[in-house]
């Protein structure tokens, strides 16, 4: 292939545009992209996406009312699709089965999918939360047993990997389950060996994220979704790990022809660790506003420390609630931990950033900081019209970057062969 190309959903402000384009924008071209947000009025991840990608660069519709063919036909199906309920209550021809309010947004890709029919993707790419792969708490496993199920019928063999990215050198500590699909009678598929061999040796993850190997390669775990020749999907749903007795899926597998193999692996990495410290903006450029007050200093500190609380339930009951105590401040010669989407709030939280910089004084993290931390430009998300804690929000969602720039590179290694 000369190149590929790529439709973005569930865009957020662009991180697997970023990526793509780092590791080849001649290669990666990204020709459609979505980006909804249903719980806002002002659509503020779609305007920074605009700002950074051009003018008409994104669809800012529900992509549920999108139809499969006015999304222009690609190569490479990209996305980090929200962590709901996928079950389905009944077979997919009655989309009224569909369960949780929220769940049809991965039965959007399902339908994109099937209804490209021969014109499906060579290549899809996803992103997950780390839990995805023990989602629902009732039925550990399940929600991730569908949609590879969705993909063995739609003709892909899938791997998986859960990155914490500071574990491969990045600035952040930030884990997630990532997901790549290749047609079985596609470039990358026809080249696929053993299980056992891909997921430690030859496959997209071990070769962008090398893992510990001993001399004998522990044996993957063997998993068949599902014995049932006509509604699989329905028999996930009803049946898989119906007593909840199994953790079913590691952080490493592969899916050929409905059964899935998995293993635990251990990250090996020897390129130089990046820290906060290298993200860090000048002193000039942090706005009076984010350093903390004096007074408030104790505040923060009682926030990051252990702690044993009495407490009275609503029914007179009483317990001790009690958490460990954190780092103070946080040490800028370590990656970050995850940024979530309250890091943009003002007042002393426990999981909010506080450092010392260069200064001498405590402060929170700027903008433009966790937008390094998540490997993005400089200003990524400035524009008029997104505040401070809206940018700290958007970079809650993100992705990091570099995770899909390591897996861009080796896509295009295995396309051009």
């Amino acid at each position: 292939m000369k190149e590929v190309r790529v439709i973005e959903l569930f865009a957020g402000v662009g991180g697997f545009r970023v990526g793509l384009d780092r590791a080849d924008a001649d290669f990666y071209k990204t020709i459609w992209a979505n980006q909804w947000e249903p719980a806002t009025k002002v659509q503020h991840a779609a305007m920074v996406y605009e700002k950074n990608f051009g003018k008409g660069s994104v669809v800012n519709d529900d992509i549920n009312q999108v139809k499969t063919e006015d999304i222009p036909n690609h190569d490479m199906l990209v996305g980090g699709f929200p962590c709901q309920d996928y079950s389905v209550a009944t077979t997919l021809s009655n989309s009224k089965g569909i369960e949780g309010k929220k769940g049809v947004l991965w039965w959007s890709i399902y339908r994109i999918l099937k209804e490209k029919g021969a014109n499906r993707p060579e290549i899809v790419f996803l992103e997950n939360v780390d839990r995805l792969l023990l989602s629902p708490a009732s039925q550990r496993g399940r929600d991730f047993a569908i949609i590879l199920e969705c993909l063995n019928e739609l003709g892909y063999i899938v791997e998986w990997r859960v990155i914490n990215a500071a574990e491969y050198a990045m600035p952040q500590k930030r884990r997630r389950t990532y997901i790549v699909g290749y047609k079985k009678d596609g470039i990358i598929g026809k080249s696929f060996t053993k299980p056992e061999d891909w997921v430690f040796h030859s496959g997209i993850f071990a070769k962008a994220f090398p893992v510990l190997i001993e001399e004998n390669l522990p044996a993957l775990r063997k998993i068949k979704l599902s014995d049932n020749k006509k509604d699989r999907l329905v028999d996930i749903t009803n049946e898989f790990n119906k007593n909840n007795k199994l953790h079913p899926f590691e952080k490493s597998g592969v899916m050929l022809d409905g059964i899935a193999y998995t293993v635990a692996t251990i990250p090996s990495c020897d390129e130089k660790q990046m820290t906060i410290r290298d993200v860090m903006v000048e002193p000039e450029e942090v706005p009076e506003e984010f350093y903390v007050p004096e007074e408030q200093i104790e505040r923060w500190k009682y926030f990051k420390g252990a702690k044993r609380v009495p407490r009275t339930k609503k029914n007179g009951i009483q317990y001790v609630f009690s958490e460990g105590g954190m780092e103070f401040p946080d040490s800028i010669d370590k990656p970050s931990r995850t940024i979530i989407t309250s890091e943009g709030g003002k007042s002393p939280d426990r999981c909010r950033h506080i450092i010392i910089d260069q200064t001498g004084r405590y402060r929170r993290l700027v903008p433009a900081e966790l937008e390094g931390l998540n490997m993005f430009p400089k200003d990524h998300t400035k524009l008029e019209g997104v505040d401070n804690g809206k940018r700290a929000f958007l970079m809650g969602n993100a992705l990091v970057c570099g995770i899909v720039t390591k897996v861009g590179k080796e896509l295009e290694s295995r396309l051009k062969r």
